[in-house]
């Protein structure tokens, strides 16, 4: 157990590479429930979300789901979420842990006449179900990614969201705080694997989902960070106008996947020539060989390029890859 964001967190259960492997090949839960959620209500909800959020809210139907960011004005990365429409007036967002109380007082500066912002972190317990005999061990339907509905595990009440942060088919099911405990041992109980954090990371890394702090942040926009994609530039969100200019012009570094061709395990914060910096690494579970995230010259960032990483004062070499890194045989 460790402490994280103002929680105890479980780093890890029977061990991380068992953790990873059961989610990549059967079944895995997460508690993460010290996710922040927070709740925008109002017949102006939707305008004041539009401008706000980098990624396009009016598209969004009630029980549509959309990945998205806030933005500075600079276009960097004050969080980054899950935008749920629960009603026509009325939205959730799940942000990050650490982000919670930032990101309140981010949106409730910004607030705008019709919608109220409020934090309902409180109420809500949030387990994540992922791996590709999660909804047969859940007994859930398949559905579309990026939606949710309402169901039930075990006698709980839950909502059934399609998203996740491993790469594998799963559900983040939402509950009443208090039904929480109840929740977990249900789905234990249809012999889904207990998971902890150090799983957690090694999994999203493999597939290349960015960790605000590590990966994205204020000090890097969206377009460098490889999230042009969850930017609707057409629309006047804050930091919108820059990132329109960084794209039409190019951005100077770009965060890249590589995998070490030299034995050697790269971690946060070490240099990779020429001005770069890894960001998130580890040894890959699935692959067997080091894995990282990190931000290189523009001109380095193509996949097959040879970088070099300064492991503890030693050269070694990499390759940049192609994202994810990780891919399920079909």
């Amino acid at each position: 157990m460790v402490p994280f964001a103002g929680w105890e967190m479980p780093v890890q259960y029977a061990g991380v590479i068992a953790e990873h492997r059961a989610v990549r090949t059967d079944a895995g839960v997460f508690d993460v429930s010290h996710m922040g959620e927070i709740e925008v209500e109002g017949p102006s909800a939707q305008a004041f979300l539009q401008g706000v959020l980098s990624n396009d809210v009016a598209k969004l139907e009630p029980r549509d789901a959309q990945y998205t960011l806030l933005t500075t004005d600079g276009g960097g990365v004050v969080d980054d979420l899950i935008v749920y429409r629960l009603d026509e007036h009325r939205y959730l967002l799940i942000v990050n842990a650490s982000n919670r109380d930032s990101d309140l007082a981010w949106l409730k500066e910004r607030e705008i006449r019709g919608s109220d912002v409020r934090d309902v972190s409180d109420e809500y317990g949030l387990l994540a179900v992922q791996g590709p005999r999660s909804l047969e061990r859940l007994g859930l339907p398949k559905g579309k990614s990026f939606t949710w509905s309402m169901g039930e595990v075990g006698g709980v009440e839950v909502m059934v969201n399609r998203t996740g942060y491993t790469g594998e088919e799963g559900v983040e099911l939402a509950c009443m705080e208090d039904d929480a405990p109840r929740l977990w041992q249900a789905v234990v109980a249809r012999g889904v694997t207990p998971c902890g954090l150090g799983a957690r990371d090694t999994l999203r890394l493999e597939v290349c989902y960015p960790l605000h702090g590590n990966d994205i942040g204020p000090q890097w926009d969206a377009i460098s960070s490889g999230l042009g994609w969850v930017c609707a530039l057409g629309t006047d969100f804050t930091g919108a106008e820059r990132l329109r200019e960084i794209k039409e012009r190019g951005p100077e570094r770009k965060l890249i996947a590589f995998r070490m061709s030299d034995k050697a395990i790269p971690r946060n914060g070490m240099p990779i020539d020429g001005g770069g910096e890894v960001t998130s690494g580890s040894m890959s579970p699935m692959l067997g060989v080091g894995i990282g995230l990190g931000y290189v010259r523009a001109a380095d960032a193509t996949p097959g390029t040879e970088v070099v990483v300064d492991v503890r004062g030693n050269a070694r070499r990499a390759e940049v890859v192609a994202k994810p890194i990780y891919k399920r045989e079909e």
